[in-house]
């Protein structure tokens, strides 16, 4: 199809009314979570409850919602209703939504127009994934990882999940993760005197450029440069395709002039793009390593790019961290955890931008490249990598993927939520309490590896952006080299553990647990009952480590309560500074892991 027949296929009115419908009550219950909004409770009618919102001159939304616990709720979007002073009529229009709420919950004008762009082009996004779905049909029990990605369809929290500031419709189509668009990356030559090139010990330039291009497209890259008659050397990198047009030509125009860089051309092999929309999966060989690439579009709270000074080092965190495994027996051994590292990386600051103190991080984030180790390259022939996002995947039928996995797998719905928690969770607690190291364990960096449809074992990727460490004193860090420690992003301890507690438990679990009771009328308190088990069965299991277990207390009663939707709509909002904005702690959230063990006598801390 060409691009006006999939838009016009995209965009019909029942579809845009679902979107919408289907936004509008996540911007309901997420709202209510961050506490941006406070509606008043009516009625109770059985499980749900009626909720009113009163608004400025005269508007009202009704709708019904269901509590739950970690102070959650879920809105069911056939019951919105909007009053304008003379009679209720169903609603489904976030876009309405937000012009009726904005005064009254501090939104600035400014934020307020640029939030309606990023929720604009996620409904766009939105349109053309519930129109693939109803006329694709595809099975994703099937699917390899790479592909099995772009079936994801954005943040489960965030609002505005595929804001995407930046792609005009043609982009979108081309790079969006889930148009499924495989590409050939384009690649330039930078000057070495300019450029940093780090990898692992056991990894050369020379030896990486051998294995990523091969040697027929390496001697035409490099028969290009010497017909050029250059007097310096340079290395090659990938540039997302985006990125060259809109950042690069224009903003690097002298570096292009003058030879710093070189434009060479297409290498062979095909990729496609992830759930992160800058990280690129090797289809043509799929246990080639991976390609992250900055890309400088405001998507999900922040721009893009990739951090100089984190790509410099990445290399070194991953030797630190991977080495961290490969000592311990428990998660070498027992936990056999997957550590797909960041093993090669070349970065090149901007000759002007990086001089100037302050600049807005998006300039100091342009040109770079990272080369992470492929999952797939770890697994073993019986074993296959899921996203762990596509847990809360709800395929055209109204089918979830997870309920189809349970089905595969033989097992209970009961037994097969415990593997998932007995693979998940013992790695990532072993990290924090022994070692005071968090990794950031959403959905998205998260890898489930499954076997015969059963939870296996572990993956964890992403570590010099998302890898955390203990601000708190601790012998384990002690030995942590000084180039890593000026650079890796520390935490006091409940920050820590709001790595797992927000970023695994809010961020992905809670949706889980919505879609069991939705699909299966899945009990909330066996659920997460389920999950505080796991952390006493291992605290159970390291009794030593007890003095960890009351420092890092994922038990607590209460966490400080992370917003994201927040962040953007009345924190940061839009601003251009120097730092990446950081999620919003408003209030408190009461944590469900205390209050199912409430009452309960244990062995371990509770």
């Amino acid at each position: 199809m060409n691009q006006l027949q999939i838009l016009t296929q995209a965009l019909q009115p029942q579809t845009w009314q679902s979107v919408g419908s289907k936004l509008l009550a996540k911007m309901l219950s997420e709202f209510m979570y961050e506490e941006i909004i406070q509606p008043e409770a009516v009625e109770t009618k059985g499980e749900y409850t009626l909720y009113r919102l009163s608004l400025p001159e005269g508007i009202a939304y009704g709708f019904e919602a269901k509590q739950r616990l970690f102070d959650s709720y879920r809105v069911i979007p056939e019951s919105i209703q909007r009053w304008e002073g003379t009679e209720w009529l169903p609603a489904s229009n976030p876009l309405e939504f937000v012009l009726d709420v904005h005064i009254a919950v501090g939104m600035t004008a400014e934020t307020t127009a640029h939030l309606l762009k990023e929720l604009s082009n996620t409904l766009l996004a939105d349109a053309h994934i519930k129109a693939a779905k109803e006329n694709q049909g595809t099975d994703l029990l099937e699917m390899d990882y790479p592909h099995l990605e772009g079936e994801m369809e954005g943040h489960p929290w965030i609002t505005f999940n595929k804001g995407r500031i930046g792609f005009g419709y043609d982009d979108y189509l081309a790079h969006a993760p889930e148009r499924k668009q495989a590409i050939a990356l384009f690649w330039i030559a930078v000057r070495q005197d300019r450029a940093q090139f780090n990898a692992v010990p056991e990894l050369d330039y020379p030896t990486l450029m051998r294995e990523e291009l091969g040697e027929e497209t390496l001697a035409e890259f490099e028969t290009i440069l010497r017909a050029q008659n250059l007097p310096v050397n340079y290395y090659f990198l990938p540039v997302h395709e985006w990125q060259w047009k809109n950042i690069i030509i224009p903003l690097f125009a002298e570096d292009l002039a003058i030879g710093a860089i070189m434009p060479l051309g297409y290498s062979r092999d095909r990729y496609l793009p992830q759930q992160s929309i800058r990280t690129f999966a090797n289809i043509s060989h799929p246990q080639k390593r991976y390609v992250k690439l900055p890309l400088s579009i405001l998507n999900t709270l922040v721009y893009r790019g990739l951090p100089g000074e984190r790509t410099v080092i990445a290399p070194k965190v991953t030797e630190w961290v991977k080495s961290i495994c490969d000592r311990d027996a428990f998660l070498r051994d027992e936990c056999r955890l997957i550590l797909p590292g960041e093993v090669a990386s070349i970065n090149y600051d901007h000759p002007y931008y990086t001089q100037i103190s302050g600049a807005p991080y998006q300039y100091k984030e342009m040109l770079g490249c990272l080369w992470r180790e492929s999952v797939l390259a770890y697994v073993e022939p019986d074993e296959r990598p899921i996203t762990l996002a596509a847990l809360l995947h709800v395929d055209s039928n109204g089918q979830p993927f997870v309920s189809r996995l349970v089905a595969q797998s033989g097992l209970s719905l009961d037994a097969w939520l415990e593997r998932l928690f007995d693979v998940v969770l013992p790695p990532l607690l072993h990290y924090l309490y022994r070692y005071g190291i968090v990794f950031s364990p959403h959905g998205e960096n998260t890898i489930l590896v499954l076997k015969d449809f059963v939870p296996h074992r572990l993956a964890m990727k992403d570590f010099v952006d998302d890898v955390n460490i203990s601000r708190h004193p601790l012998p384990e860090l002690e030995s942590l080299p000084q180039e890593l420690k000026a650079v890796m992003l520390s935490e006091l301890p409940e920050g820590l553990c709001q790595f797992i507690f927000t970023g695994l438990f809010i961020c992905h679990h809670r949706y889980l647990f919505d879609l069991l009771a939705v699909h299966h009328n899945y009990s909330e308190r066996t659920f997460w009952r389920q999950v505080r088990d796991r952390i006493l069965n291992y605290q159970r299991r390291f009794p030593e480590l007890q003095e960890r277990f009351e420092l890092f207390n994922l038990l607590a009663p209460q966490f400080t309560k992370l917003c994201l939707n927040r962040n953007r709509l009345l924190t940061y909002g839009y601003a251009d500074d120097g730092d990446r904005p950081h999620a919003a702690a408003f209030g408190k959230v009461t944590n469900a892991l205390y209050e199912v063990g409430a009452g309960l006598t244990e062995v371990s801390l509770g």
